[in-house]
């Protein structure tokens, strides 16, 4: 069966990438479901959850008020809600029911923000895609929403864009990347919050390090001008460590694109005599090489380490489940969107 998934857990999906975008910006984040989905990315997908708070909500949505489109019954808990928090914004998020029913999220919209007075962004995530495509759309809503007004460049002002714990399996990922940036860097949604979002334009040039921030900088390179280039400034010291050992090697590296890549070009500068990236995730055409992979199958990383006969994987251990026939090396590089770990809890 196509997608069946035999070995691997399933990957973080759609919505809580949303979440994971807007965790940090001070939103009322409802999520549109009867409480499980919530429960799942608050318990398993969000490790920000146990640490600080946020305000996320699930609306109860119960079987007939998703079969007779109740929407005046959730208006009226958005806004309950909303009169508790008093936040400045209001995410509407997805999640397989309302896709399902066809939730009209543009009238819930129109109904909340005439109800609350503050602005209601919708991001129709469907809970079946990975967490790469919600935070894509939470980004660019985001972006488009708030970074509306032309600020003087600063030259020492760098944006950086998609970083989020299930793309670097860290909850400090914004402090080590901004640590790591030459020049005053805000991480969206890691460190740096709505203010900052606000004053995007005032950006020299925005760093996106991962996928899911691709079109957000290209919406504000379309608006302001604004250059952007992608750029992975930071990888565990222990991992990095271990890269000098590989020279004369051929590594395959499983994770997220961006990251992939850029650990492919310090691979290759340690000598190593071939790199290949593959990905079940979103990918940019630029990055792109002969011998990368995108994947589909949880067969397909085996496939692919076999076909590029590969001394050395770099990826998540969980992908050792699905390599069980490969006889190289393996070292660990932390996925949380895959497998849920952090590298403070190794």
């Amino acid at each position: 069966m196509k997608g069946f998934l035999k070995q691997l857990s399933p990957f973080a999906p759609d919505n809580s990438g949303v979440v994971s975008a807007l965790f940090e910006l001070g939103g009322l984040i409802a999520i549109c479901d009867a409480g499980g989905c919530t429960g799942n990315v608050c318990g398993f997908d969000e490790p920000r959850w146990f640490t600080m708070r946020s305000a996320v909500f699930s609306t109860g949505m119960r079987d007939m008020d998703a079969i007779l489109g109740r929407d005046k019954l959730l208006v009226e808990k958005i806004v309950s809600a909303q009169n508790s928090v008093k936040a400045p914004f209001i995410v509407l998020v997805g999640t397989p029911v309302p896709a399902v029913i066809a939730t009209d999220f543009k009238a819930l919209r129109r109904m909340t923000e005439k109800q609350t007075g503050v602005p209601v962004l919708t991001v129709e995530s469907t809970g079946v895609n990975y967490y790469d495509k919600g935070a894509s759309k939470a980004y660019e809503m985001l972006f488009d929403t708030f970074a509306v007004e032309k600020l003087p460049v600063d030259q020492e002002s760098v944006g950086v864009i998609g970083a989020t714990p299930l793309d670097f399996s860290s909850c400090c990922a914004g402090r080590y990347i901004g640590e790591a940036v030459k020049g005053k860097a805000h991480v969206y949604g890691m460190g740096s919050g709505l203010e900052e979002i606000k004053r995007a334009s005032a950006n020299k040039i925005n760093l996106v390090v991962s996928p899911s921030g691709i079109a957000a900088a290209k919406l504000l390179e379309k608006r302001f001008g604004t250059p952007w280039q992608i750029d992975v400034p930071y990888f565990p010291e222990e991992l990095l460590a271990a890269l000098p050992a590989l020279e004369g090697k051929r590594v395959l590296v499983i994770h997220q694109q961006f990251a992939a890549s850029a650990l492919r070009k310090k691979l290759i500068a340690c000598r190593a005599a071939d790199v290949a990236v593959g990905t079940f995730f979103m990918t940019e055409k630029s990055l792109f090489m002969a011998q990368d992979r995108i994947f589909k199958e949880e067969d397909d990383p085996a496939a692919a380490a076999k076909e590029f006969n590969a001394d050395v994987v770099i990826a998540d251990r969980h992908f050792k489940k699905v390599l069980r026939d490969f006889k190289g090396t393996f070292i660990d590089f932390p996925h949380f969107a895959v497998s849920g770990r952090l590298w403070e809890a190794k």
